[in-house]
């Protein structure tokens, strides 16, 4: 995470669209790739993007909510899981002996996740408090790595990572509608755009 700064988010509701995004943004050079569990075929797109993408980035499964979304994940191949919120998805997450990213917002649960053996704090929705808030926590947990994932456009991508996010999550912003069959021309120009953000940010 501190290495790419940048965690691409795909769910969408075509399988192939799918791995034709997670392509395009391995061929730009996005390192960290999320596939939601809740993409159609989820299981086959992991399969798929796992395969192709080889050694060009790390592919992961988001919105982990069990010990049988765990293991599936694992078994398909990912090589990181993240869950939404603390309990029984990043309880079985970690028993996987795969790197989480756990789901929190207050600073409590940030601090449970933490506690509970996550790699890192997905701050989600990172969008209800923006960048003041990950400010705020920083002054409790200068530490803590957090990831702040949720309405992140590459604006508040730059500023949370001045405010002291180690990376930054994106769906929506990033992808556009490439995971349901739309225009893969435009989101090779998000992705290079984000890519240039988290680089100047790499510094902060």
């Amino acid at each position: 995470m501190r290495r790419e700064r940048l965690a691409a988010i795909i769910r969408g509701r075509d399988a192939r669209a799918c791995v034709r995004a997670a392509m395009v943004l391995v061929e730009e050079g996005v390192g960290l790739i999320e596939i939601s569990l809740t993409t159609q075929d989820a299981d086959r797109v992991l399969r798929e993007v796992v395969h192709e993408a080889g050694d060009r980035a790390l592919i992961g499964a988001g919105t982990v909510l069990s010990a049988e979304d765990a293991e599936r994940a694992r078994d398909a191949g990912a090589t990181w899981l993240v869950t939404p919120c603390p309990g029984a998805g990043l309880d079985a997450a970690r028993g996987t002996g795969l790197p989480v990213l756990g789901g929190a917002l207050t600073p409590g649960e940030c601090a449970a996740v933490m506690a509970a053996g996550a790699t890192a704090v997905k701050l989600f929705p990172a969008s209800l408090g923006g960048p003041p808030y990950l400010g705020a926590l920083r002054d409790p947990f200068p530490d803590m790595p957090i990831v702040p994932v949720g309405g992140v456009d590459a604006e508040a991508a730059a500023a949370y990572l001045t405010a002291g996010a180690v990376a930054v999550g994106v769906g929506g912003p990033l992808l556009g509608d490439a995971p349901h069959g739309g225009d893969t021309a435009a989101l090779r120009e998000r992705a290079r755009a984000f890519l240039a953000v988290c680089a100047d940010g790499a510094g902060t």
